[in-house]
């Protein structure tokens, strides 16, 4: 793809990753994601805002062929999909200088080992003059490294925002096209990776407050020429309180427990709350951690297997503990063959997770008369519960 202009010398670099579906090793990508890499023309100096994942260096630098001087790389964010690439851009632009926050710097200099000489640091607010254009930087911590920043360009109300408010899809539209798909991979995004930082984030989404913003360009994904719903809908993802929504992944090797699983959501259902399933053998993660945004309650369906849980139900624990989500409720549904740890094992993988916990039902074999009552007032409890606080 070549460059293409946003607004008056401003324009869209980088690259579109067609075909990854993982990133991190660990998160899926079912559409893809992009790269994205900014070029600024002020009447004196240019800038360039980021580059792309190392092996489609040749992408960006095809696109600045025509370039002849970049006076400054902005790297918003150490991590190789953003700055990767710096390392190449300087070797064509070996007088330029990589701004970056105090902490970026170090870190840019032990995963890319870029030279000391070539750092310009910058503070919270710091304003950079390009001409007749500004950048101005503005700390953006644990969104979601701790030395990220996005960069305010007053002179066009554009906000480079880095990761904040970025969603992963490979597509050719420059700008948002389709919300509802865009909403839903932004949500991904949001779970996926900056759940765990909401209490810093609601911070950052306050600063953003004195800044008029026209538009927003972030990192992954495509650019919003219209921004208020996604900041509106980031804010509810951090600020809002949990849904009346009950979040059940599970696992069954011999039906025990996906008959509890069945029984459970069909009574949850008839006592008003909402149910989100997840068959652990297939499921995408992405679309569990997105149920955790919302729900108010976890409940974890395992057998038992070598005395404790699933592994498959480890991880999910693992993963929500990860994520910290919002999730007010926990409890735990299962069977096992003639004993085990599985609830102690359980409930020692959530510290981070602030939740009161429902007491668990599990039963040996097939599921009785007297388990499905359990199940009974499991339901009845959550219900309940939820109804107290008000969740809707």
């Amino acid at each position: 793809m070549n460059k293409r202009m946003i607004k008056d010398r401003i324009f869209l670099l980088g690259a579109v990753d067609w075909s990854r579906r993982l990133f991190d090793s660990l998160i899926p990508l079912p559409d893809g994601t992009t790269y994205n890499a900014y070029l600024v023309f002020g009447s004196e100096k240019t800038a360039l805002l980021d580059s792309v994942d190392p092996p489609m260096a040749d992408v960006l630098l095809s696109q600045l062929t025509d370039v002849s001087k970049i006076d400054y790389i902005v790297s918003h964010h150490a991590e190789q999909d953003h700055s990767g690439a710096i390392p190449m851009v300087l070797e064509k632009y070996p007088a330029a200088k990589v701004i970056c926050t105090t902490k970026a710097k170090g870190m840019l200099m032990d995963l890319l080992h870029i030279p000391e000489a070539s750092f310009q640091t910058v503070e919270d607010g710091e304003k950079l003059s390009l001409g007749d254009k500004t950048l101005e930087f503005v700390y953006a911590p644990w969104v979601h490294w701790p030395e990220t920043m996005t960069t305010y360009l007053p002179e066009d109300r554009i906000l480079f925002s880095c990761d904040f408010f970025g969603s992963h899809i490979a597509t050719s539209d420059m700008f948002v096209v389709d919300k509802g798909r865009v909403y839903e991979a932004g949500k991904r995004y949001f779970a996926e990776i900056m759940m765990p930082f909401r209490n810093v984030i609601e911070k950052n989404l306050e600063k953003l407050k004195n800044y008029d913003i026209g538009m927003i360009a972030p990192s992954h994904g495509q650019i919003y020429d219209d921004p208020a719903w996604i900041m509106d809908a980031w804010r509810d993802w951090v600020l809002a309180p949990p849904k009346n929504l009950a979040v059940i992944p599970f696992v069954s090797m011999h039906e025990s427990t996906a008959r509890m699983v069945d029984y459970l959501a069909s009574k949850l259902v008839d006592n008003g709350v909402r149910v989100e399933l997840y068959d652990l053998t297939v499921t995408d993660i992405g679309k569990l951690a997105m149920s955790l945004v919302d729900g108010a309650t976890l409940v974890v369906g395992t057998p038992t297997v070598l005395a404790g849980p699933h592994p498959l139900a480890a991880y999910a624990t693992f993963l929500a503990n990860a994520l910290r989500p919002r999730t007010r409720y926990l409890s735990i549904i299962g069977s096992y063959g003639w004993g085990g740890k599985t609830v102690e094992t359980l409930s020692a993988m959530i510290p981070n997770l602030k939740v009161e916990v429902i007491e668990p039902v599990l039963c040996k074999g097939l599921p009785t008369k007297e388990v499905f009552a359990a199940i009974d007032k499991m339901a009845a409890a959550i219900a309940e519960k939820h109804k107290e606080q008000g969740f809707v």
